[in-house]
Formats: C-alpha cells, sequence, structure tokens
C-alpha cells in the first residue's frame, strides 16, 4: 500500500535545514504554490510534529480533514495542491503533541500510506530542523525518486549547521537537489533597495564547498511576514515582487531537473506489495536491543493484503558496527523493528535502504508482525536511544 502510493508520486522534495529560524515552513509552503502555479500537481506534506506552521501559512487553521473509507482526504488549497499536517488532528492549536520517535515514525507512515494523495507531479515535505526522527523516517520511508532542498540563511553559524545537513543527505544516500540562501538580504518598503543585513553570498559558498547546486536567494520582504501572517502564500498574493521572482528562480533548476515527473499510473505498473520484515529475537521473543539478539526472524508479508508468508530463523554474524545493517540488506530485509536503537545504527539501517522501527514491547515474531500489518503495534521508549 505504502509502496503503490508513493509509485503515484512524481517526485518527493525534502525541506530541510540545519537549524531553526531560517524560514524554511515559508520555504517550503511557498515552494509547494510556485510549483502549482507552474502547473504541477503538488502536495504539501507538513511532518514537523511539534511545530506545524503549514495551516497558518496556508490559511488552512481549523481545518479538518475528511475520510473516504480507509483514507484520509488532504485538504485542497486549488485543484492541483493538496495539504496535510498533524495539525489537523489537533483539537486546537494550543495542543502540544509530546511524543517519541516511535509514535512519530507511525503517524509520518500514516500521512504517507493512508492520505489519498492521488497522482502527484510533487510531494514537499516540510521537515522539522536538524537530522533527528522526523527527517530520517520521512527519507527512510518515501522511495525515489526523492531530493533534499535545504534552507539556509547568510550567516556563519546558519551555514555550518548546513553542513551537517549535506552530510546527512549523504548519510542516506538522498540526492540534494540544492541548497536555498533564505533572507539574503532585506528589500526596502520605501526605495525597493536591497540592504545586506545578515551578509550574502554564504549558501552559495557552502554550496560549491559541498559539491552540491546553489538553487538561490530569496530576499527578506516585509511583505512575506504580512502574507504569512494572513494565511495567503506571499508568492500568491504578491506574484510581482521581487522576493516572488526570486521563488520562481528557485523552482527553474528544479522543474526543469525533471522534464518527465508525472508518474506512470499505478494501474500499469505491476504491483509489488511484498515486503520482509527483520525481528531481532532472543528465547524465541523480541530482544530488546538488537545488537544483542541470538537470532533473527525473517518474515515476509503481503502489507496491502495484511497476510503473513514465510517466516526464516537466521543467527546473525558477529556484531561488530555496520555489520547487521549490511547483513540484512542482503538477506532482503526492508523494515526492522526493535526495542532499542542508537541513532548511528538507524543512520547505517536507512544507509542500507531498511526502514526501523523503534520502541516495539517483548512479544513473538508472529504477534509484533499482525499488529505491524494491522497498524495497532504497541511502542514505548527506544531503549538505546544515544
Amino acid at each position: 500500500m505504502l509502496q503503490g502510493r508513493m509509485r503515484d508520486i512524481g517526485r518527493k522534495l525534502l525541506v530541510l535545514s540545519g537549524k531553526g529560524g531560517v524560514g524554511k515552513s515559508t520555504v517550503a509552503a511557498n515552494l509547494a504554490v510556485s510549483l502549482a502555479a507552474a502547473g504541477k500537481t503538488v502536495g504539501l506534506l507538513d511532518v514537523d510534529i511539534h511545530g506545524p506552521s503549514i495551516p497558518k501559512l496556508m490559511g488552512l487553521e481549523g481545518r479538518r480533514p475528511t475520510t473516504d473509507g480507509a483514507q484520509l482526504q488532504p485538504l485542497h488549497v486549488a485543484d492541483n495542491l493538496k495539504v496535510m499536517s498533524i495539525a489537523f488532528l489537533l483539537d486546537s492549536h494550543t495542543d502540544a503533541v509530546i511524543w517519541r520517535g516511535p509514535r512519530k515514525y507511525g503517524v509520518i507512515r500514516q500521512f504517507l500510506k493512508d492520505v489519498a494523495w492521488g497522482q502527484l507531479d510533487y510531494l514537499v515535505v516540510d521537515s522539522p530542523p536538524g537530522t533527528g526522527d522526523e527527517p530520517l523516517s520521512v527519507a527512510q520511508l518515501v522511495g525515489s525518486p526523492a531530493g533534499a532542498v535545504i534552507v539556509t540563511t547568510p550567516q556563519d553559524l546558519s551555514i555550518s549547521d548546513v553542513r551537517r545537513c549535506v552530510s546527512f543527505c549523504n548519510a542516506l544516500s538522498l540526492p540534494v537537489v540544492g541548497i536555498v540562501e533564505n533572507m539574503s538580504g532585506l528589500i526596502c518598503p520605501h526605495c525597493g533597495e536591497r540592504i545586506n543585513l545578515f551578509k550574502t553570498g554564504g549558501g552559495q559558498a557552502l554550496a560549491e564547498e559541498m559539491n552540491v547546486p546553489f538553487l538561490g536567494r530569496i530576499p527578506i520582504d516585509p511583505q512575506i511576514v504580512a502574507s504569512s501572517d494572513s494565511g495567503t502564500p506571499f508568492v500568491q498574493r504578491f506574484p510581482d515582487s521581487a522576493a516572488a521572482k526570486a521563488f520562481a528562480d528557485v523552482i527553474g533548476p528544479i522543474v526543469v531537473e525533471q522534464p518527465q515527473d508525472r508518474p506512470v499510473p499505478v494501474d500499469t505498473v505491476m504491483e509489488n506489495n511484498s515486503m520482509k520484515l527483520a525481528i531481532p529475537l532472543a528465547n524465541g521473543r523480541l530482544s530488546m536491543h538488537f545488537g544483542h539478539c541470538e537470532q533473527f526472524a525473517l518474515v515476509e508479508v503481503d502489507e496491502a493484503a495484511k497476510k503473513i508468508g514465510e517466516t526464516e530463523l537466521l543467527t546473525p554474524p558477529g556484531h561488530e558496527p555496520g555489520v547487521l545493517p549490511h547483513w540484512l540488506h542482503e538477506q532482503g530485509a526492508t523494515v526492522i523493528i526493535a526495542g532499542g536503537m542508537g541513532q548511528r545504527a538507524q543512520q547505517l539501517f536507512a544507509e542500507n535502504g531498511i526502514a526501523v522501527v523503534v520502541g516495539a514491547l517483548v512479544d513473538t515474531p508472529e504477534q509484533i508482525v499482525s499488529a505491524y500489518l494491522d497498524g495497532a503495534l504497541q511502542t514505548g521508549d527506544n531503549i538505546c536511544d544515544h
């Protein structure tokens, strides 16, 4: 089901930033609107679980999605622009989401699998700042083709954090579509001149240093603040402004790079819903740390039909850094369900194309897999979150 849904999407763009406060959500919202204005069919997904900004930026606060059978219907801003955010499911905009990694992984997976996105040219994903659970989960789940649009401001503090963001993408084999230098100069509301408040050129210099494309500079414009607060995307409200033209320049290389971005309809592609889950075991039940297990249960499943196929019990090789992710990849594993796993190990699994679910409770592999397929897998703390 997830794989079929993602095959209906031409390209996924993860909007990332090394730190907060750089205007990442504003860039994501206006990027999506700009792509839609260019005639593309676009989805905008807000996975900033703890600080969702997209509903406010898109004028959708207080709205609720509807359900159609097992599908969640995204909100339509226009015929070719659909939006989904965790904020749509909260009782109040003041509610705090206090979740650990496993629950965040679960809701991100649900937004990708159970939302009726339909056929899209682009899915723009607004991720929280940094390189934590949410961007890691999205990068593991969306499949290809996917790429990262990284947002920075010109000053050195932001640039140094973006270096880590590029390294994160390299570790996950996630192509960097390019770097956007936001807040690059202030457009004076009186004379229209540009004033370099935070200096300029840092994003372009970093792109050259890291050997990734530079997409362009977005200036500070007081009208961006006004339009964001009013819930009207800036490029829609002020299409002739210098900043709106800068957004158009940013999407230019993205659209040119993928001239045939509409996906092949899913019914013309041979369906393959099979996946293989890896469960680390001790005494026949889930081992609370994957590296201390005696065996791995490798369970073939059909996710769409929710059927469990053949189960194979294998003895793993010696536990040394990087060995188990590569070994499980060779066995065909696509997901590992563990009680505890450190961040570095999760990253290594991602590099080997294996999605990670942590915080699972001790149970038999049969019960764990059944709960996973039913969307009812119970998870708690990641006991090895280091």
